[in-house]
This record gives structure tokens, sequence and C-alpha cells, in this order.
């Protein structure tokens, strides 16, 4: 389970890690990241701003492309325990935006484990660095690998 302080609700944060954070593509997953402490992370106007939180802070957008109540709900659920699973590993105060592609429907957990991971260590996030044969995006998806 993500714990209530890891969780990332607020529609405008939704949008602020979307519009200023740099993400990473892969088959099944995009994740968008922001990370404290960076160019990124600072806000134009935002008083809530002063609360940067000690936790790593996660979100999920799974829309009806990747299918029905029942099959987002379960692309939903796999991807919050991976993301449970990896938030020892983010850093402190970072803020992460998961968006499930279609591909995710028919993906196992395995699979969306391996894609997160990729994702994060194409953002930096997790050991790695940028490199290899990771297909992401740059900050503005103009840009890629492979």
């Amino acid at each position: 389970m993500l714990p209530a302080a890891s969780r990332l609700t607020d529609s405008a944060d939704f949008r602020s890690v979307t519009k200023r954070g740099r993400r990473a593509g892969r088959p099944r997953l995009v994740v968008h990241a922001v990370t404290a402490g960076t160019r990124d992370a600072q806000p134009e106007a935002d008083p809530r701003a002063s609360r940067t939180p000690a936790t790593p802070r996660v979100g999920f957008v799974v829309s009806k492309a990747v299918g029905n109540s029942v099959v987002r709900h379960r692309v939903a659920r796999r991807l919050r325990h991976v993301a449970a699973d990896r938030l020892g590993t983010l850093p402190p105060g970072s803020a992460l935006v998961v968006r499930a592609l279609p591909m995710a429907a028919e993906a196992s957990s395995a699979e969306l484990g391996r894609d997160f991971d990729a994702a994060i260590r194409r953002l930096g996030l997790l050991g790695g660095g940028r490199g290899g044969d990771d297909r992401a995006t740059d900050d503005r998806g103009t840009g890629g690998g492979g």
C-alpha cells in the first residue's frame, strides 16, 4: 500500500509535475518527475511551495484509453504496488506522475515494474542515469534515444 504521505492527490500538483517536470516514456507507461532542489521544482508563485515533503510522492493517471473501469483499477493497483516497493530508492522531496498507456492493460506486474524502473533510471532517479537503449523523450518530448 502506498502511504498517504507518499500520494500525490492535488490536481495542481499533477499539473505542476507534468508541465515543469522531465519525462521518460516506456511502452506501457510515461513517468513525469520533479526532483526537490532542481530548477524544475521551483514554483512560480505557489504558496504551498514552502512545504517540501521529505518523502517522495507519486500520483497515477490511468485514462479510459487503457480499458474499462475493471482494467483501469487493476492497472492502477499494480502501479501503486510497484511504486510503493521503490519509494525508498527515490530522492526525498521528489514528485512523480505515472501515466499508464493502453499497453499497460495487458501487462503483468513484473512488466510494469521493469518499465517503471527503466523510466526512473532514465530520469536519473535510480542508479544508471541517462543512456542505453531507453527510448525516452527529453523535457518537451522532442527527442529520444534509439
